[in-house]
């Protein structure tokens, strides 16, 4: 097995042992932001969006954005860890900023520093999954619509919970739920609906992660001449879908086969990960 480097703030590591440093805030606090990046034919994807999301996250958690924190410096790092892990297909990058190591709630600093690891993939393009996904509401923790909702943040113990108690129910995943009650996303992914043929998604307003692949699909129907609405989704509106789907940038597209006592088909989420995959090839 080929050896797997890390790009610590600079320093290309051996993926191997602690490469943190104490008081790392990102462990201690949740403070930070991330972004997670799929590689495809040993090439980034959607690096331009990524990195915009990102350094629209650190301005919302009010950390100095240092000039050189470009799509093409993170582009070089990105290629520096792919040539040097030896990576030729399917990988996933993660890459994280942290706020600098200082203070307690209260920062010393809002300096930040970044961390870059890469994962092969077994698959070098996106695959629909086989077996749809069955799937129920989460309830418990309702998801808050602030100004740091549509980012990743490090702050994710709403998705941990969600994860454990779909596990507990021998679920799939779970959609989560903000408190008037709407159907936002999943654990890890954005949401969609299809009702005659017809896109339905959450509204970014409406506290959803600002998706890569949300964005990329929404592109593709419209160019494929599907149509496509955001608005606002209920429990009910699943009961009366013809599809489900969940969107994620490493994953692409997780149909949805069951919710509740509903099934559904997969017809255009099969239709949409097909063009998604040939998007890539011409690239």
């Amino acid at each position: 097995m080929e050896t797997i480097y890390v790009n610590n703030n600079g320093n290309v590591l051996e993926n191997k042992g602690y490469v943190l440093e104490a008081g790392n805030r990102g462990h201690l606090y949740g403070d930070g932001l991330f972004e997670t990046i799929r590689v495809v034919n040993g090439k980034p994807v959607n690096v331009d969006v990524h990195i915009s999301r990102l350094l629209d996250g650190m301005s919302a958690l009010k950390m100095r954005i240092p000039t050189y924190l470009t799509k093409e410096f993170f582009q070089e790092k990105f290629n520096e860890l792919i040539k040097k892990s030896k990576i030729k297909h399917g990988a996933k990058i993660r890459l994280s900023i942290d706020r600098v190591s200082g203070g307690t709630f209260q920062p010393s600093t809002n300096e930040v520093t970044y961390f870059i690891e890469i994962y092969p993939l077994s698959n070098n393009l996106f695959t629909l999954n086989q077996k749809g996904l069955e799937v129920d509401l989460y309830n418990t923790i309702k998801k808050d619509k602030i100004n740091i909702s549509n980012f990743k943040t490090k702050s994710a113990l709403l998705n941990v919970m969600a994860s454990i108690e779909a596990k507990e129910k021998g679920l799939d995943s779970m959609l989560l739920t903000c408190r008037n009650g709407y159907v936002i996303e999943g654990i890890s992914s954005n949401l969609f609906i299809t009702s005659n043929s017809v896109l339905y998604t959450p509204g970014i307003d409406e506290g959803c992660v600002g998706g890569t692949m949300r964005m990329k699909v929404i592109n593709l129907a419209i160019e494929n001449n599907l149509r496509v609405y955001e608005s606002s989704i209920t429990p009910q509106h699943l009961l009366m879908a013809d599809e489900v789907f969940l969107t994620n940038a490493i994953v692409g597209i997780q149909w949805v086969s069951g919710f509740r006592t509903k099934r559904y088909t997969n017809t255009i989420s099969a239709r949409l990960l097909s063009l998604l995959n040939q998007s890539l090839i011409s690239e």
